[in-house]
Formats: C-alpha cells, structure tokens, sequence
C-alpha cells in the first residue's frame, strides 16, 4: 500500500475513534444524568470505560504526526494559513481537553459540584475539533 494512503487510513481512523469515544462518553453520562443520576460524571473515568479514554488519548496523541508526515508527503508548506490555523486550534483543543479530563477526574473523586465549566471545555474542544474538519476539506488543491 502507498505510504499516503497508509497515513489518510491512520488519520481518518484516528480521527473516528476520538471523535466517537468523546460522543459515546458524552452521551453516556448526558443519558444517565437525564435518568437522575448525580453521580455519572464520578463514574465516566471508571475501569470499564478507561480503555475508551486510552483510546482517545492514543488517538489525540497520533494525530499531529500522521498530519505532519501526510503534509511533508504531498509537499505542502507548513506555512500555509489552513495549515496554521489548524495547527493552533488543535493545540487549544488538546489543552482543553487535557483540561477536561482533570476536571472530570477531580468530580470522580468529590462529586457533586457544578459541571457547567466542564460541559463548557468539552464544547469548545468538540467546536474546534469540527472548524479543524473543516479547515481540511477547504484546503488548496
């Protein structure tokens, strides 16, 4: 298989797999919340659904290298402005959703506090996650 190829598979099922395991555990917990259940943020980073979160982090982690090598593969410039753009958003997605996953760690072990803030960090970190998206299938040529 051509190496090019090989990165847009990884990539894209990088891509999927962080994209669906922030969904799943979102609507977990939305759904079990919604069912009266105070303590389901105390639960989400519990041994069933940490390989889902190993996952996303795997994930989250690989992204910025198969990203760079497809670039350098086609021969793009890195100065591109799509490029910078979502270069920048991408690193503010990933401190955000670092961010995240210390906040829902500090409800796991005293719930019961607000989870506006926390919702808040994981709508920023899915918004620039979907505008990286797009700033990928508007790329030049």
């Amino acid at each position: 298989m051509e190496i090019l190829t090989a990165l847009k598979i990884a990539h894209g099922i990088a891509t999927v797999l962080l994209l669906a395991g922030a969904l799943g555990l979102g609507a977990w917990v939305w759904r079990t919340r919604r069912n009266g259940d105070a303590t389901a943020a105390a639960r989400t980073l519990q041994r069933p659904r940490l390989f889902i979160w190993l996952v996303m982090i795997l994930a989250l982690a690989s992204l910025p290298f198969t990203g760079w090598w497809m670039v350098h593969q086609v021969g793009w410039p890195l100065g591109q402005t799509w490029l910078l753009a979502s270069s920048v958003l991408y690193t503010l997605a990933a401190l955000a959703g670092f961010w995240l996953v210390v906040r829902l760690n500090k409800l796991r072990k005293a719930p019961g506090g607000s989870g506006k803030f926390t919702f808040a960090l994981a709508l920023f970190s899915v918004v620039c996650f979907v505008a990286i998206a797009g700033l990928m299938g508007a790329k030049p040529v």
